[in-house]
């Protein structure tokens, strides 16, 4: 872990989080900014930067939470699609690998996830706590 790393921070519970899931490898919460109601972040424990840093243990430890996590998300949120990504190098914001399981409706464009401009969330960022219950308790169902 490196303590000069916000995502470090983050997936080690060092910072407040709405975790909906965890184990050894990864910790899973909800993003700060969600692009809708469920958008998990999936980030390692330990500290890595890209995703071809990742090791074996903690690669899959990433696929196997967003399986569950997508089907936690179809079940509660009923999207149209979801949309599993990651940024690297310049374009991640934490300098510290992480996955987007982000739900996703036929009306939305994609392209407003990448924008700079600020999103029209205020009712997904005010329900945090409850999607953050509502998703932990179906993932301890389904585990």
């Amino acid at each position: 872990m490196n303590l000069n790393c916000l995502g470090c921070s983050l997936a080690n519970k060092l910072l407040p989080v709405h975790v909906v899931y965890e184990n050894e490898y990864v910790c899973c919460i909800l993003d700060h900014d969600p692009f809708n109601e469920g958008h998990v972040m999936i980030l390692p424990k330990e500290h890595f930067e890209d995703v071809d840093e990742l090791n074996e243990d903690t690669a899959n430890a990433v696929i196997q939470a967003s399986r569950l996590i997508s089907k936690a998300i179809k079940a509660l949120y009923k999207p149209d699609g979801i949309t599993i990504c990651q940024n690297g190098g310049i374009f991640s914001e934490l300098t510290h690998f992480h996955m987007h399981v982000v739900p996703r409706y036929k009306h939305q464009s994609f392209a407003d996830f990448y924008l700079e401009e600020p999103l029209n969330n205020e009712n997904e960022k005010n329900k945090l706590l409850n999607t953050r219950d509502e998703l932990a308790e179906f993932i301890k169902k389904i585990i």
